[in-house]
Protein backbone atom coordinates (compact mmCIF):
# COMPACT_ATOMS: atom_id res chain seq x y z
CA UNK A 1 0.00 0.00 0.00
CA UNK A 2 1.36 3.37 -0.87
CA UNK A 3 1.34 6.08 1.49
CA UNK A 4 -1.12 8.28 0.12
CA UNK A 5 -3.62 5.59 0.50
CA UNK A 6 -3.06 5.37 4.52
CA UNK A 7 -4.69 9.02 4.00
CA UNK A 8 -8.57 9.00 3.49
CA UNK A 9 -10.04 10.97 0.74
CA UNK A 10 -11.24 12.92 3.70
CA UNK A 11 -7.91 13.97 4.66
CA UNK A 12 -6.64 14.23 1.38
CA UNK A 13 -9.85 16.68 0.45
CA UNK A 14 -8.43 18.85 3.68
CA UNK A 15 -4.91 18.99 2.88
CA UNK A 16 -5.68 19.82 -1.31
CA UNK A 17 -7.82 22.99 0.04
CA UNK A 18 -4.91 23.83 2.00
CA UNK A 19 -2.52 24.11 -0.29
CA UNK A 20 -4.92 25.93 -2.61
CA UNK A 21 -3.83 28.83 -0.35
CA UNK A 22 -0.21 28.80 -0.89
CA UNK A 23 1.70 29.72 -4.00
CA UNK A 24 2.43 26.78 -6.46
CA UNK A 25 5.87 24.62 -4.80
CA UNK A 26 4.70 25.67 -1.50
CA UNK A 27 3.36 23.09 -0.95
CA UNK A 28 5.28 22.49 2.73
CA UNK A 29 3.21 25.39 4.24
CA UNK A 30 0.33 22.53 4.49
CA UNK A 31 1.88 20.45 7.06
CA UNK A 32 0.58 21.69 10.09
CA UNK A 33 -2.52 21.49 8.87
CA UNK A 34 -2.29 17.81 7.55
CA UNK A 35 -1.06 16.70 10.62
CA UNK A 36 -3.69 17.85 12.59
CA UNK A 37 -5.99 16.65 10.24
CA UNK A 38 -4.65 13.06 10.44
CA UNK A 39 -4.23 13.26 14.25
CA UNK A 40 -7.88 13.92 14.89
CA UNK A 41 -9.13 10.97 12.60
CA UNK A 42 -6.28 8.30 14.44
CA UNK A 43 -7.56 9.46 18.03
CA UNK A 44 -5.65 11.77 18.67
CA UNK A 45 -1.93 10.71 17.77
CA UNK A 46 0.43 10.71 14.70
CA UNK A 47 2.39 7.26 13.72
CA UNK A 48 5.46 7.33 11.68
CA UNK A 49 3.37 5.81 8.75
CA UNK A 50 0.97 8.46 9.05
CA UNK A 51 3.46 11.27 8.90
CA UNK A 52 5.76 9.35 6.00
CA UNK A 53 1.95 9.02 4.06
CA UNK A 54 1.78 13.00 4.62
CA UNK A 55 5.62 13.76 3.62
CA UNK A 56 5.02 11.43 0.78
CA UNK A 57 1.66 13.68 -0.17
CA UNK A 58 2.74 17.24 -0.10
CA UNK A 59 6.18 15.41 -2.05
CA UNK A 60 8.78 16.31 0.95
CA UNK A 61 11.45 14.62 2.60
CA UNK A 62 10.07 12.99 5.81
CA UNK A 63 12.20 14.42 8.19
CA UNK A 64 10.35 17.96 7.64
CA UNK A 65 7.36 16.31 8.61
CA UNK A 66 8.55 14.60 11.58
CA UNK A 67 10.26 17.81 12.52
CA UNK A 68 7.18 20.08 12.60
CA UNK A 69 4.91 17.03 13.99
CA UNK A 70 7.41 16.70 17.41
CA UNK A 71 8.45 21.01 17.47
CA UNK A 72 4.95 21.67 18.29
CA UNK A 73 2.98 20.65 21.56
CA UNK A 74 -0.08 20.13 19.53
CA UNK A 75 0.85 17.16 18.21
CA UNK A 76 1.55 13.68 19.85
CA UNK A 77 3.12 10.75 18.33
CA UNK A 78 2.19 8.45 20.86
CA UNK A 79 -1.38 6.92 22.13
CA UNK A 80 -3.12 9.65 24.29
CA UNK A 81 -6.47 10.25 26.14
CA UNK A 82 -9.75 11.14 24.28
CA UNK A 83 -9.91 14.22 26.22
CA UNK A 84 -6.42 16.47 25.70
CA UNK A 85 -5.95 18.42 28.69
CA UNK A 86 -3.27 21.58 28.71
CA UNK A 87 -2.85 23.56 32.09
CA UNK A 88 -1.04 27.02 30.91
CA UNK A 89 1.87 27.10 33.43
CA UNK A 90 3.04 30.79 32.30
CA UNK A 91 3.69 33.53 34.49
CA UNK A 92 -0.20 34.99 34.38
CA UNK A 93 -1.28 31.67 35.01
CA UNK A 94 0.85 30.57 37.60
CA UNK A 95 0.83 33.86 39.86
CA UNK A 96 -2.83 33.20 39.87
CA UNK A 97 -2.80 29.42 40.70
CA UNK A 98 -2.26 27.11 38.03
CA UNK A 99 0.00 25.12 40.14
CA UNK A 100 -2.62 24.47 42.44
CA UNK A 101 -4.69 23.52 38.99
CA UNK A 102 -2.30 20.97 37.95
CA UNK A 103 -2.00 19.19 41.22
CA UNK A 104 -5.74 18.95 41.32
CA UNK A 105 -5.70 17.59 38.18
CA UNK A 106 -3.02 15.11 39.17
CA UNK A 107 -5.30 13.91 42.19
CA UNK A 108 -8.60 13.97 40.82
CA UNK A 109 -7.45 11.77 37.75
CA UNK A 110 -4.98 9.59 39.35
CA UNK A 111 -2.22 10.89 36.59
CA UNK A 112 0.77 13.12 36.70
CA UNK A 113 1.55 15.33 33.79
CA UNK A 114 2.14 14.02 30.40
CA UNK A 115 -0.07 10.50 31.37
CA UNK A 116 -3.46 9.37 30.32
CA UNK A 117 -6.27 7.94 32.52
CA UNK A 118 -6.09 4.13 32.79
CA UNK A 119 -9.63 4.32 31.06
CA UNK A 120 -8.41 6.37 28.18
CA UNK A 121 -10.56 9.07 28.89
CA UNK A 122 -8.29 12.09 29.57
CA UNK A 123 -4.71 13.39 28.76
CA UNK A 124 -3.07 15.41 30.88
CA UNK A 125 -0.48 17.03 28.86
CA UNK A 126 2.92 18.24 29.86
CA UNK A 127 3.91 21.76 31.19
CA UNK A 128 2.33 24.41 28.44
CA UNK A 129 3.95 27.60 27.90
CA UNK A 130 1.54 30.40 27.19
CA UNK A 131 -1.78 29.63 25.93
CA UNK A 132 -2.38 33.45 25.25
CA UNK A 133 -5.40 33.92 27.73
CA UNK A 134 -3.58 36.12 30.53
CA UNK A 135 -6.61 38.17 31.45
CA UNK A 136 -8.70 34.73 32.72
CA UNK A 137 -5.99 33.11 34.24
CA UNK A 138 -5.34 30.59 35.88
CA UNK A 139 -6.63 28.83 32.51
CA UNK A 140 -6.75 25.34 30.45
CA UNK A 141 -7.44 24.49 26.93
CA UNK A 142 -9.76 20.89 26.79
CA UNK A 143 -9.74 19.31 23.64
CA UNK A 144 -8.96 23.36 21.88
CA UNK A 145 -11.29 24.54 23.71
CA UNK A 146 -10.24 27.54 26.34
CA UNK A 147 -11.37 27.85 29.94
CA UNK A 148 -10.84 30.45 32.14
CA UNK A 149 -10.48 31.79 35.97
CA UNK A 150 -10.41 28.64 36.85
CA UNK A 151 -10.90 27.00 40.54
CA UNK A 152 -10.56 23.17 41.32
CA UNK A 153 -14.45 23.00 41.58
CA UNK A 154 -14.92 24.57 37.88
CA UNK A 155 -12.21 22.05 36.91
CA UNK A 156 -14.35 19.53 39.03
CA UNK A 157 -17.61 20.61 36.53
CA UNK A 158 -16.00 20.71 33.34
CA UNK A 159 -14.43 17.23 33.64
CA UNK A 160 -17.96 15.64 34.85
CA UNK A 161 -19.81 17.40 31.54
CA UNK A 162 -17.11 15.38 29.45
CA UNK A 163 -17.85 12.14 28.03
Amino acid sequence: MTDQLRLSEHVREKIDHCIKKFPDGRQRSAVIEALRAVQHENQGYLTPELMDAVADYLDLPPIQVYEVATFYSMFETKPVGRHSISVCTNISCMLRGSGEIVEHLEQKLGIKTGESTEDGKFYLKREEECLAACCGAPMMMVDHHYYENLTPAKVDALLERLE
